[in-house]
């Protein structure tokens, strides 16, 4: 015989009013006679984001930044990662259409330059940092494009972006120019990810290596110079090129 009982049903006892909220066995169910009370909040709450006008990367294919331009944009960004860096933060996700601005008035580009996107931004402690999992953007669409603007790709393969070998030959592209691929790799690569790698140098002919002859040891990721050391750079104060 089918229960005359469900789940949600509301019963009058010797207390009060009980509501059926779990069934235990067929015969036996249980029920409860404490309200549930929802109080709706006299404000309901809101986060307010802070306008600003655009971003780097459009601002930068609309029209190239002067050196004047880049400087001020570098600092302002420096300045907010070493707040972060300070604070045991770090961003993960630097680019372009991350920096936020505002327009100024005649020579004056730009009013106000922030740095947005902080939802992956991560303790550098974390497991995230420490295992060295991949976040944040690509390489090819880094603050290079500032200098270059025009939508600049330096990495840029001849096959489209749905190949399979699309990712493959954007790392031949990276190693041709600023290979080979630093020894010290190996403490943060998995052995397949070495292997790779090493297929990727011995691929390129030794005629079609452009090596970057400026390229420095600073140039390896990890070995670089902190936000704070480059605020201190010469090339803020005009004494650099």
């Amino acid at each position: 015989m089918a229960s005359s009982l469900r789940l949600g049903q509301c019963l009058r006892g010797r207390n009060g009013i009980y509501a059926i909220g779990k069934q235990l066995q067929e015969t036996v169910w249980l029920a409860s006679n404490q309200p549930v009370i929802i109080i709706e909040p006299s404000d309901s709450p809101a986060i307010a984001l802070k306008y600003l006008d655009n971003n780097i990367l459009n601002v930068s294919l609309f029209k190239r930044l002067t050196g004047q331009e880049i400087r001020y944009v570098a600092r302002r960004i420096l300045e907010a990662l070493k707040v972060l860096h300070d604070n045991n933060f770090v961003h993960t996700d630097v680019k372009p259409d991350n920096i936020l601005v505002n327009y100024g008035l005649g020579d004056v580009r730009f009013t106000d330059v922030h740095l947005a996107d902080c939802g992956n931004t991560v303790p550098a402690d974390s497991a995230y940092a420490k295992d060295g999992d991949l976040i944040g953007a690509p390489i090819w669409i880094q603050l290079i494009t500032l200098l270059y603007g025009d939508n600049f790709f330096l990495f840029k393969p001849d096959v489209p972006t749905d190949h399979d070998e699309y990712g493959l030959k954007i790392l031949q592209r990276q190693c041709q120019f600023f290979g080979p691929f630093p020894l010290t790799y190996r403490e943060i690569c998995p052995q397949e990810t070495l292997n790779i790698l090493a297929y990727i140098m011995k691929s390129i002919p030794p005629g079609k290596k452009k090596p970057f002859l400026r390229i420095s040891e600073q140039e390896i990721s990890k070995d670089r110079p902190s936000a704070a050391e480059l605020l201190q750079d010469e090339w803020f104060f005009g004494k650099g090129t």
